[in-house]
């Protein structure tokens, strides 16, 4: 069963929301996801989600 996600807004500097944006499309991945798996796989690392 799948979690249901929950939407979080935040604000960036624009030269910060281009680069991410080139990354995600670099990555062929949404905005959402690439932030999705940037702070899930930060969490991971930092010991507060089970890897």
């Amino acid at each position: 069963m799948m979690n249901k996600s929950v939407p979080i807004s935040f604000r960036l500097p624009a030269d910060t929301k281009q680069a991410l944006e080139k990354a995600a499309k670099d990555d062929s991945r949404s905005v959402s996801s690439l932030l999705d798996k940037l702070v899930s796989d930060w969490l991971k690392e930092q010991g507060y989600l089970a890897k």
